[in-house]
């Protein structure tokens, strides 16, 4: 995956609430109860190393792209506790993969490694 690709795909990820374009779209599916697909949180978590290593030394990113690594980092984690008080059966890798994704953002907006 290459710097572009994975802007984007972020971009698909984070922003798919606002822009309904995506149904299978990280945040839409755990909005809804279910579990990320096969394949997802890996391709979450490259993307996010990827941008972290391409945006290294650079002290600003456009806003776009800061927004959905907010909303990601914040929205994951609340439809996930959402979804845990209505009883749904998130696989245990989950919230160990959200705890991930929430420490790359981190990485990415301090510009200082956390992971």
């Amino acid at each position: 995956m290459d710097e572009q690709t994975a802007r984007n795909f972020i971009l698909d990820q984070g922003m798919a609430l606002q822009e309904r374009r995506n149904p299978n779209a990280l945040l839409v599916l755990l909005q809804q109860g279910k579990s990320p697909v096969p394949g997802q949180m890996t391709s979450v978590l490259l993307a996010l190393k990827i941008l972290y290593q391409s945006l290294q030394g650079q002290s600003q990113i456009d806003r776009p792209l800061a927004y959905a690594l907010h909303r990601l980092a914040r929205d994951s984690r609340y439809h996930f506790e959402e979804g845990r008080r209505n009883r749904v059966a998130w696989s245990p890798l989950l919230i160990s993969d959200l705890e991930r994704l929430d420490q790359l953002v981190s990485s990415i907006l301090s510009g200082v490694w956390q992971g």
